[in-house]
Parts: structure tokens; sequence; C-alpha cells
């Protein structure tokens, strides 16, 4: 059969080949099993692919979501940045605080509210939902005012009614705290920090300015290797050198002290020259409770410096925006009510008697001492009458419409680390905040009028004397000085100027009295906020010389108050969360 030959009956039977039919079926078949395989495959093709063009484009609509609700968050903190004071803002409900914006393929929406305190510090709130397509993703951030180490307005001093100079940071100068400078409008292609010699920046310097001339050469070039902390640019303003954000914050500070702590200071001393009106406190600690001694109503006798080029008592003039400036009295001496006591002028209290609560809504601070007054402040006073320092033992914000003079060494109570600085867990602190200028006086000015004697009234001594005896009637008795080293523990603000020492000599002019040689050392330890550059001294030749150190506890909040001024807004430590909205 394997030739397809078959013998039937005798006679050959030859069969037909295979059949064609079967072989077609059969590729008919095949071909059916292939255009079987092949659609399943385009299917699986086609739905795959249109489920990675879906994932694509819904991935492509997740992700433009998340960019417009990242896009409200910038809108936010821009505008809180603008503003004079966030929490005036938000309690006046000031167009702002919420808003949208839109984009070709997406939107969002943002809303900015107080969330809470911590200690005096507002922590806010910025919701922002973005939406693209059917998908929805949330921005939701708790952001803070950023505090700095020492801000500036300027990097300058005045030297006359409408001139300033530089300042430099100079060889030697170590500076242990973040830096904020001010983008100055006058010299764009200057750089607004001027440095001489290798100062060692050991901490973040941030610049108002940008990094580039406006013909796009580098200004920072050459001394890009001193910021150890890194520099950075284009950084938003501070807002002390804005004189109605520092007024919205000293008038809210007004309105949350309590009316007893509230002063309004005359000058009754007729007879003095150049008379200003000013409050008196001495810190001091008593039997383990911090006390303060007030004495209202005390006159202050101005020297005044008749020429420019003199010293550099200058301070802005009001209404200016900083563009002039203008001498001002400086302080020799003052006076005190001879009835003071007896007449309700002069108490003293537990500095807890000044506590109270800023509160917004449901949110409050932490208590905290708050003493404002509408003139002028003189801090210190007697040696004998406080143990030869002041002493603050609680948490005190003093807010003064004039100025602040600080006529002692300011320290604050408890525990101390190796280099001098309050430890972090240390719970006292001092807050000052001046529309006028916040200066260490020359108490060497306290004998310009020799022995004070007016009737119904009583020298009032700072510092410490000359003279061994503190009761004798000696002339020495009113030549008088600062301690070396000179220190202040606390935030320091100042609207209406700088921070430095008075009577720092120009040239043949002026000369402070220092406690030996021609300079004693100024420490600070805390924070600066000054609206532009203060003297401190003039190296080798008169004043001190600078020991700047930041207390790190005042980013914690820990000042009353709310007095900080930066433009800055960042986000808490762990306060950004974002996540898918509407599931």
């Amino acid at each position: 059969m394997g030739n397809g030959l078959l013998i039937m009956a005798g006679q050959p039977l030859i069969l037909a080949p295979q059949s064609s039919t079967r072989r077609r079926g059969i590729a008919l078949a095949m071909v059916v099993i292939a255009v079987t395989i092949l659609t399943t495959l385009g299917i699986g093709l086609l739905a795959i692919g249109y489920g990675a063009r879906r994932e694509a484009i819904s991935e492509k609509a997740e992700v433009a979501a998340m960019l417009a609700a990242e896009a409200g968050y910038e809108k936010a903190i821009f505008w809180m940045g603008q503003q004079q004071d966030m929490l005036s803002a938000l309690q006046l409900g000031s167009p702002g605080t919420s808003g949208s914006l839109t984009f070709p393929d997406s939107s969002c929406t943002y809303a900015i509210s107080l969330y809470t305190f911590v200690g005096a510090r507002p922590v806010f709130r910025v919701v922002c939902d973005g939406h693209s397509g059917i998908f929805s993703r949330r921005v939701d951030v708790l952001t803070v005012q950023m505090i700095s180490g020492w801000d500036m307005g300027g990097c300058r001093i005045p030297i006359s009614s409408t001139t300033t100079d530089e300042v430099s940071f100079v060889n030697g100068e170590t500076l242990d705290m973040p830096i904020h400078i001010n983008k100055a409008d006058d010299y764009p292609d200057t750089r607004d920090i001027f440095i001489s010699g290798s100062p060692n920046f050991l901490q973040p310097v941030a610049m108002g300015e940008s990094r580039y001339t406006s013909g796009g050469a580098d200004k920072y070039s050459g001394v890009m290797s001193l910021f150890d902390g890194g520099i950075y640019f284009n950084q938003p303003s501070s807002r002390i050198t804005d004189e109605s954000s520092v007024q919205s914050k000293v008038n809210r500070f007004r309105d949350s002290t309590l009316a007893a702590y509230r002063f309004t200071p005359t000058a009754s001393a007729t007879s003095v020259a150049n008379r200003q009106a000013a409050v008196q406190l001495e810190f001091f600690v008593d039997n383990g409770v911090g006390k303060v001694r007030i004495t209202n109503n005390c006159t202050v006798r101005g020297f005044a410096q008749s020429y420019d080029s003199r010293t550099y008592d200058f301070k802005i003039q009001p209404g200016s925006g900083g563009s002039r400036f203008q001498r001002y009295y400086i302080y020799s001496y003052h006076l005190a009510p001879t009835n003071a006591d007896s007449t309700g002028q002069r108490v003293t209290i537990p500095l807890t008697n000044t506590y109270v609560t800023q509160s917004f809504g449901a949110a409050s601070s932490e208590p905290g001492g708050q003493i404002y007054v509408n003139g002028n402040v003189v801090i210190g006073g007697n040696n004998t009458a406080h143990g030869n320092d002041q002493l603050v033992k609680g948490k005190v914000t003093v807010v003064a419409t004039g100025n602040i003079w600080i006529a002692d060494r300011i320290l604050v109570d408890g525990s101390h680390d190796a280099d001098g600085k309050p430890t972090m867990d240390n719970p006292n602190v001092l807050g000052l905040l001046a529309q006028g200028v916040v200066k260490v006086v020359d108490p060497g000015m306290s004998d310009i009028d020799g022995i004070v004697s007016i009737s119904g009234y009583t020298y009032s001594p700072v510092g410490r004397p000359d003279y061994p005896s503190a009761g004798s009637t000696s002339s020495n008795y009113y030549q008088r000085y600062l301690p070396d080293p000179m220190i202040v523990e606390g935030a320091i603000t100042v609207g209406g100027g700088g921070w430095g020492a008075e009577n720092v000599k120009r040239g043949s002019y002026g000369g402070r009295k220092e406690y030996s040689g021609n300079q004693d050392y100024l420490e600070v330890h805390g924070t600066i906020c000054e609206a532009m550059r203060g003297v401190v001294g003039v190296t080798g030749t008169d004043g001190f010389l600078k020991s700047y150190h930041m207390d790190r506890r005042l980013l914690t909040g820990i000042v009353p108050g709310d007095i900080w001024m930066r433009g800055k807004y960042v986000p808490a430590p762990a306060g950004w969360h974002d996540y898918r909205t509407g599931e």
C-alpha cells in the first residue's frame, strides 16, 4: 500500500493522490489558529497600550494636580512675606488669606490660617488643593516666620543727615550666627556686604540681592570661600525697615499688655537740659523670685553733639523710609522724683505679675511678661541695688516707642554653658524692641553738670562708680563706667536705627569712658535685628570690640510678644504633608 497499488479480484486498482481539499482544510485551520493568536496578541497589546496610555494620562494629571497644589503654597508663602504683620492680616481677614490659581490643565485653591503657638511664636497652616481632571492632591504645611541671628536693613552707618558709610566685616572676626542683609537699591552692581580681610562666617548668610551684576558678572566670586555656612541670594527682606510693620507689632503688643504695665512717662524736671521722659527698669532676683523695679516719670538729661563729625549718634528720621537721619540726644544721666515710692511712681513687683497671653481665636501663646512704654526706657541702676548686674529671672519683653538705653550688664538667671551662653534648658529670657534705637550708654557722661542737686528729684546712678564709696559726695561718684566685658543677653530689635554704643568718637571728638584702656568688649548672647548698622566701636581707638554669639533658644519662640520681623516663612520641622484627596 505504500506505493498506492491494490489488487482486487485479480485486477490492480490504482488509488487517487491525497485530497487537495484536505490540505486546504489543514492550511485554513492553521490560518485560523494564527489569526486567533495574532488577534489575541493584538487585543492584548491594545489593552496594554491603552492601559499604559491611561496610566500615563492619569500620572500626568496627578502630577499636574500636585504641581498646582505646590504653586498654591508658593503663592500663599509669597503673600505672607508681603504682609506688614501676619497675625494682624488674619485678624482683619485681609484679601489674600485665601485664593485660587488657574493653569491650562489644572487649578488650585489655598487658605492660610493660624494653627497654634509654639511658645510665643505663631505657627501658620497653609492648605492647598490642586485639581487636574478627576485627580486632586493636597499640600498641607505648618509654617513659621524665620528667625535669624543678625538681621540688617543695611550694612551701612549714617554719618550725616543724608549720607551713609560702609561697615566691613574685618579680618579675625568670627561670626557664629546666621546673618541676613536686605537688598540695597542704590548700588546694584556692588556687593551689599562689605568685607576687609578674611572674617569667618560659620553660619548661613542670606542676601536680599542677586549674586550677579546687571551685566551678569559674579560679584561674589572672590569671597565665596569665606562663607563656611553657605550663602543664599534673592532672599525676602526683613521688615525691620518698614515703619508700618514695626508699628503693627507695637500696637498689638501694647493692646495685649496689662494696663498696669503700660506707661507714658513725663519728664517733669523742667530745669534739666534736653530733657526726655523715661521709665527706669531694674531686674534682680530676691529669694529665688525674679523681680523688676519700675520707676516711672524719670527725666533723662540728653546731650547733643553739635556737629555731624563728632560721633556716630544718629537714628533714622521717622517717615523718611530710611533715607534721612538725625542726631538725637544721647543719655547723660537721669533723675527720678524724690517721692516716687510714696506716690506709686516706683513699684517693685514679681516679674510674673506682667505675664499675659496673646490669643487669636482658639490659639494662645504661652504666658510671658510684657512691659510697654510710650517713651524711653533706661535699663540699669546703682550696683548696690541689685548685686552688680541686671539679672532677669522669668520671661519678659520690653517695648518702647522711643529709645532703650542699656545702662548696665544684663544677664538671664539660670544655667550657662562653657562659652557663657544660656543653656537650651534655661527658661529665662529678655526681649527688647525700640522704635528709636537700642544703645549702650556712656555713664562717664554723668558728670557733665557736676553734682546733680535739683529740689524734688534724685540723681539715679547707673553702672559702676569710680569712687569706692557709693554714698560719697565726691564728684568722682558721678564719673561712672560700665564693666568689661559688657554683656547683654537677649533678643534685640531696633526699628529706628542701629544697635550699638553711644559717644563713640570720630576723629578727635567724643570718646567713651572705658573700664580700662581704649576699648572694652561688648558681648551679645542672643539675636540682633536692626534697621541699619549701628557703631559699636572704632577698632583700636574707642568704644567696644564685638563678641556676638547666637542664643539658639530664641529660635524656639521663647521670647514673649511676637516681635520677629523677617519676611520669610519656612515649613516647621515635620510640618510638610502632601497626599491624594477626593478618592
